[in-house]
């Protein structure tokens, strides 16, 4: 496991603090299962979402790319 800190509001240390003391499960196992629970039970898709394509016109070698954005850098400092 990997040690973590979590700051909580004093409300709901006190309401930890009373669980754990009344079923006799750690405050560290019930804040596990509460994370668990929530992660089990979140709404959004799990790794399903695909990455938009686009195709961006012709495919350029880095060397006509640097003479593209050379030339444009040049029409607009005479633009100037």
């Amino acid at each position: 496991m990997i040690k973590t800190t979590v700051y909580l509001p004093e409300d709901l240390e006190v309401r930890l603090e009373a669980e754990s003391s009344a079923t006799g499960i750690s405050k560290a196992e019930l804040i596990r299962r509460g994370i668990a629970l929530l992660l089990k039970n979140a709404e959004r898709p799990k790794g399903t979402r695909r990455l938009p394509v686009f195709d961006s016109g012709r495919p350029l070698s880095p060397e006509a790319m640097d003479d593209a954005v050379y030339e444009h850098i040049k029409e607009r400092a005479a633009r100037r």
